[in-house]
């Protein structure tokens, strides 16, 4: 049986997909995944030669690989470890949901892997580094240390100030009369 399965899936391969929307070759935007024809002229649609098959019953694939993952196991969905109960590990494999975090798909992956299940989307979880812990020698020193600079800044701060002060007193003497404002109604005033 598992020679003829494989055998089956070989045939499903090899036929591949056979269907290609219309004008996909004509239209770089579009993709060759099957859309049915609509149009009233359409020729895919008419089954005019040359223009591509329509599918049909007889084009499926084997009834006994049908809906089957290509390493011959039918998926299963899992979202929890209660979803691995009673599943069997010759004819069914895993697939961990996208939506399963780190920690939750390690404990998932172990499980499957506890009870002989195969795991199509499989990885490895790199382990989060923890943050080195400081001794308390360090942080103690440092929250002084901060307090002392504060006022250090702002003594810093007023040579700065006075130092701007003394040149503003200057850009006065060089700068031109005030012009004349005008209002929203157009009226100029004087200051």
């Amino acid at each position: 049986m598992a020679t003829e399965v494989k055998r089956l899936i070989k045939v499903r391969v090899e036929k591949g997909a056979r269907f290609k929307r219309d004008g996909y070759g004509k239209k770089r935007q579009l993709s060759d995944s099957w859309r049915k024809p609509r149009g009233q002229h359409n020729k895919q649609r008419e089954q005019k030669k040359a223009k591509g098959a329509l599918p049909k019953p007889g084009f499926g694939s084997p009834v006994a690989v049908r809906g089957m993952h290509p390493s011959g196991f039918f998926e299963v969905l899992v979202a929890s470890i209660k979803d691995l109960e009673g599943l069997d590990a010759k004819t069914q494999a895993v697939r961990i949901s996208g939506t399963v975090g780190d920690k939750k798909r390690t404990a998932l992956q172990e499980a499957a892997l506890a009870k002989g299940l195969k795991v199509l989307n499989a990885r490895t979880v790199k382990a989060k580094k923890a943050p080195a812990k400081k001794p308390a020698a360090k942080t103690a020193e440092k929250k002084p240390a901060a307090e002392k600079k504060a006022p250090a800044k702002k003594a810093a701060a007023k040579p700065k100030a006075e130092a701007a002060e003394k040149k503003a007193p200057a850009k006065k003497a060089e700068a031109k009369p005030a012009a004349k404002k005008t209002t929203k109604s157009g009226v100029k005033k004087n200051e």
